[in-house]
């Protein structure tokens, strides 16, 4: 009986720290579950019109931030976040976004879980989003 190995995509994008690798002088890099969790982050936190050549990238949750705290802003915050990661980001499958707003604090707590397209395992990211002046 044959075995029928797979070679499964890696995920690699650069990391925005720009640090230098010592060993290659090369610019670090992120890799699967890590790079993919990253531009998750950078895509929320883009505001529409910021990317040069796209202006259709971006989520607008800093506007909804200065928004009251109510449910329904929470829930506009939800499906802010849902839209952006299912439209711009092939490389997850999006679970859930749980979103809990902390009044006393002014923020929000935001907990994505996804998976990887070529993965089993479900990913979650946790993130707290700020109103800053």
């Amino acid at each position: 009986m044959a075995t029928i190995s797979r070679k499964t995509t890696d995920f690699v994008d650069l990391d925005l720290n720009m640090f230098k690798v010592p060993l290659t002088k090369d610019v670090s890099k992120r890799t699967d579950e890590e790079a993919v969790k990253a531009a998750i982050k950078n895509l929320i936190l883009t505001r529409p019109y910021e990317r040069p050549f796209h202006p259709e990238i971006g989520s607008g949750i800093m506007g909804l931030l200065f928004e009251p705290m109510t449910v329904v802003t929470t829930q506009s915050l939800k499906r802010t976040i849902t839209d952006v990661i299912n439209n711009f980001e092939p490389r997850a499958r999006l679970d859930r976004v749980d979103i809990i707003a902390k009044p006393d604090n002014n923020e929000y707590k935001v907990s994505i879980y996804f998976y990887l397209v070529n993965g089993q395992e479900i990913i979650s990211i946790t993130t707290f989003l700020k109103r800053l002046r």
